[in-house]
């Protein structure tokens, strides 16, 4: 199992300006190495090699490792953009964006992301440091830091190149580990089901509710001053919004990673495994009013589903996705759905046997059955392969 782990750098100013200065020229090759692929068509890594290797070196000094990982950016970038162009990411062949994507040569930010192999970049684990290639010399003692499990994770199983990104004006590197899987467990007690929602965020089957509505006020609230400075639209308020930028995307992250930490922990400790809702395409099912729309395309879902996949793999824990129709409307008790088994957002109440019940306490115990009724039919286990650790 793969876990991409970030590592935060503490360079000094002087290791920080050779390490941008870096970025700089290794992005500054890639882009003239994109342009020459676009005119001479040459998007695999030998035929561009051919025309760029030599003239890379010689130009902006970069060794012979930063030159080839140079060029393999440059096409791994227009294989991307291949594949998005296809899968209609562009829009249709013909049309204006499809056209501008297509009909010009790739570009990379002056700091992008640059890949360094173990010729380029070396770990020092009990002194926390690295050893980096630069456009400077070789830089030796530049410390880094995580917390204390990720590191020892990094150290154990860290495993092919590692990428140097510079965010917020801090330095990372983010580093491939490959950890052994726990075994699987093949014969669960049962599941627990799990209903993610706006107002309560994640609901258990086992009554345990994580509320969202302290942090939606604190969301509508980020909301409001982000359409104010953008309406203002001062230097000023340009400098706030920059400052601001991402906050909400950070706490969202962080929540979402203690929500899934907390019901992974609970299915392991009890035997079970995990069911949720497929949300696949939620945005175009859902007919909402438009404070309803901002609030359920700005919560990152697929993201919680996925930190509690990833999580529950390593955990050895079974995961399975279940159809959400009509989870919020059936009893569980009789299974009689209807419509009016659910008189308002947070109560449900049977209309033929009584049962009443939340809302979303009672949909979490529906995904909970039809979870175990697709594992006793055969349902396997799904989790990704890759996840991102902050």
């Amino acid at each position: 199992m793969k876990l991409v782990m970030r590592v935060k750098l503490l360079p000094t100013p002087v290791q920080a300006a050779a390490l941008e200065a870096t970025l700089h020229a290794c992005n500054e090759a890639a882009t003239w190495a994109a342009s020459v692929a676009f005119e001479k068509e040459a998007r695999r890594p030998l035929a561009l090699r051919k025309h760029t290797y030599a003239e890379i070196r010689e130009r902006w000094g970069l060794g012979a490792q930063a030159a080839q990982h140079a060029i393999k950016k440059t096409c791994d970038a227009y294989t991307a953009l291949k594949a998005n162009l296809r899968s209609g990411r562009y829009g249709r062949p013909g049309s204006r964006r499809h056209a501008r994507a297509s009909g010009k040569p790739v570009v990379f930010r002056p700091q992008a992301a640059q890949p360094y192999d173990d010729r380029m970049l070396s770990w020092q684990h009990l002194q926390q440091t690295v050893s980096i290639w630069t456009t400077a010399g070789r830089l030796k003692g530049v410390a880094f830091t995580g917390q204390d499990g990720q590191l020892a994770v990094l150290a154990a199983h860290r495993q092919g190149e590692s990428d140097l990104v510079f965010q917020g004006g801090k330095w990372f590197l983010i580093a491939t580990c490959e950890i052994p899987e726990a075994a699987p467990n093949s014969h669960p007690a049962g599941f627990l089901g799990v209903d993610l929602g706006i107002v309560n965020i994640a609901v258990t089957s086992d009554g345990a509710r994580h509320c969202g509505r302290r942090i939606n006020r604190k969301r509508e609230s980020d909301r409001k001053l982000r359409s104010k400075l953008q309406k203002k639209n001062t230097k000023s308020a340009k400098r706030r919004a920059k400052k601001h930028a991402g906050k909400e995307a950070r706490r969202a992250k962080d929540i979402n990673h203690k929500i899934s930490k907390w019901i992974v922990a609970e299915a392991e400790r009890t035997g079970r495994g995990i069911a949720l809702e497929t949300l696949t395409g939620i945005r175009e099912r859902a007919r909402l009013r438009k404070p309803q729309r901002v609030k359920i395309h700005s919560w990152p879902f697929a993201q919680l589903g996925s930190f509690i996949a990833y999580k529950a793999k390593r955990a050895g824990v079974p995961i399975v996705h279940v159809d959400p129709a009509y989870t919020s409307r059936e009893c569980s008790m009789c299974h009689h759905t209807a419509r009016g088994n659910r008189p308002s957002q947070a109560r449900f109440s049977c209309r033929v046997c009584g049962f009443v019940d939340h809302a979303d306490h009672n949909a979490s115990h529906n995904i909970r059955q039809r979870g175990w009724m697709a594992w006793v039919c055969g349902a396997q286990s799904t989790a990704p392969e890759l996840t991102l650790i902050a």
